[in-house]
């Protein structure tokens, strides 16, 4: 291991170590949460609904609770994402579906210019998206989110995309909680909106089909999709904590992001009683990192828990718009 990766694999495990220093109901998701292909990886998923209710917080919103007592390394429920979407660096080397990486050689006579997916099924399932999208050219819009460092509005092409198959209704992220956004952020984003609608309208999709497609619309996908959306980051089979950082570290795991229904009210703590992971796709896992009282808040944490107190604050505040008051931070560690 070099010694940045070893660097990195420190500030991977400071993420948890915190965790281990102390001893109205949800309603079911939209049906394309759940039309990811089931994999061998999926076998250990607990039948049965989750120990787990989205009740009202006193501060913070909704947030997720323990029904009953949950050991540390439970599994506590699982989630497939409502969008998903690959970094443009790894487009043709991971499942456009399910974001499962793909076998080495799998696509090396395939079209630079085709998605490419694991199985069968995966490619079935990408019906709700894919022929929508293999209509457009989107060199523009790629090449404006590689130039700016853009991921979000990835996801926000395929959720069009999704609309405009019919798939799903243009509210459909409308339930998750949104982020401010500056005037001069919004002013940012109308070159991607218009880039969209270009590249829409080229590929002849009409203007019936694109009634939905407002710059308001646009703006509020991103803003909810800016604080709700993850980072998928693939770590094979392993599941306790010390191989799993190691192998994200190694593998530079990340290959996408993703938006879910459930694990999106999670909210956040500097030291998280629970941590989410995803093993061969996009497939999220929750799993305990200590006991769970029944009625206890169960939290994640949004960033890299090694930082200093003043740090992880403005993070916080820069990338979710809240001061952090956690027990953690309250008593300035």
């Amino acid at each position: 291991m070099t010694s940045s990766s070893l660097a990195r694999y420190r500030r991977w495990i400071s993420r948890f170590k915190f965790a281990y220093s102390q001893t109205k109901p949800f309603p079911s998701p939209p049906s394309i949460s759940s039309t990811a292909g089931r994999h061998n990886d999926d076998s250990d998923v607990p039948s049965g609904p989750p120990p787990i209710r989205v009740s009202l917080t006193g501060s913070a919103g909704r947030g997720v609770f323990a029904t009953r007592k949950i050991g540390a390394g439970d599994l506590i429920h699982t989630a497939k994402p409502l969008v998903a979407h690959p970094l443009l660096s790894s487009v043709h080397h991971v499942c456009n579906f399910c974001l499962r990486k793909l076998q080495r050689n799998a696509n090396a006579n395939a079209d630079a210019h085709r998605a490419t997916f694991c199985c069968k099924e995966c490619e079935r399932n990408s019906k709700v998206f894919h022929d929508v999208e293999m209509q457009a050219d989107w060199s523009d819009y790629n090449k404006n989110c590689r130039e700016r460092g853009l991921k979000y509005p990835l996801l926000v092409k395929r959720l069009a995309c999704m609309v405009i198959s019919g798939a799903i209704s243009s509210d459909h992220l409308d339930i998750l909680q949104p982020s401010s956004l500056s005037p001069h952020m919004v002013s940012e984003l109308k070159e991607g909106y218009s880039l969209l609608r270009k590249a829409l309208v080229n590929a002849s999709i009409t203007d019936e089909q694109l009634l939905f497609l407002t710059q308001e619309w646009y703006t509020g996908v991103l803003a909810r999709i800016r604080i709700n959306a993850f980072r998928i980051e693939l770590v094979g089979g392993y599941e306790d904590l010390l191989s799993l950082a190691a192998a994200s570290v190694e593998a530079e795991a990340a290959v996408g992001n993703a938006v879910y229904m459930l694990p999106s009210f999670y909210n956040h703590d500097c030291d998280p009683n629970t941590h989410i992971i995803w093993i061969n796709n996009a497939n999220a896992r929750l799993k305990a990192l200590r006991d769970v009282e029944p009625d206890e808040e169960l939290r994640i944490c949004y960033i890299d828990a090694s930082m200093d107190h003043e740090a992880r604050r403005t993070l916080l505040y820069q990338g979710f718009g809240f001061i952090c008051n956690c027990a953690r931070c309250s008593s300035g560690d």
